[in-house]
């Protein structure tokens, strides 16, 4: 028997407090993690591919579980790094019309329907996000993290953009613009630093907790 519109939105409220669930229990033994972000497209020979291993690494010798978006390119280069470093590596993956494969680099792997609550894992179980190049979904990711930090609805903790070549057009464009016509505050480019080496990073995230 088909269901009608509203016993469909019905049931969907029902699979989206599932992920909730599945996704609370599964992260809660998580005792600190860096969320790494960064293109799906970036292939193993590409610089940044390498850099984003290192960070990775570094960081999960340092104690940090990676948490990761789950599929290619960057994602896939921090949870190779997670391994290499001896540390957990987490995979919030999503489904999507062409289905993003899970790398094989994850040892603990979520699979999410809907953005919004796979969002809301990456926000609560981390303490510091590391953004390397990328396209649409990146700067979605990025830009929400400060959003959240600027407006107060979470604790404030580490914000890096990697590789200054990069960003630099980006960061003139809110200076230039948005500050220029208030639309940000002067404080509000501070939620967020620029490196360009993954030690510089890792010391940065080091200080900051010490601090």
């Amino acid at each position: 028997m088909k269901k009608n519109r509203y016993e469909e939105e019905s049931w969907r409220i029902f699979r989206i407090m599932a992920e909730f669930v599945d996704g609370f229990e599964t992260l809660e033994k998580i005792n600190k993690a860096i969320t790494i972000w960064g293109s799906a497209r970036i292939k193993e020979n590409n610089p940044w591919y390498k850099k984003a291993v290192i960070t990775a690494k570094l960081l999960a010798e340092k104690g940090y579980t990676i948490i990761t978006g789950g599929g290619p390119g960057i994602m896939e280069a921090a949870n190779k790094g997670a391994l290499l470093g001896g540390g957990e590596s987490v995979g919030l993956n999503i489904e999507l019309p062409m289905e993003q494969k899970p790398n094989p680099y994850i040892k603990t792997l979520i699979s999410f329907r809907y953005f919004f609550t796979r969002k809301v894992m990456f926000v609560k179980y981390t303490k510091g996000f590391i953004i390397f190049p990328g396209g649409f979904g990146t700067l979605d990711e990025f830009t929400e993290a400060i959003t959240l930090i600027q407006t107060k609805r979470i604790h404030k903790f580490p914000v890096v953009l990697m590789d200054r070549a990069y960003w630099d057009g980006f960061i003139d464009w809110l200076k230039e613009v948005l500050l220029k016509r208030k639309y940000i505050d002067k404080k509000d480019l501070k939620i967020f630093k620029v490196f360009d080496q993954p030690e510089e990073v890792v010391s940065y995230i080091e200080r900051f907790y010490k601090e």
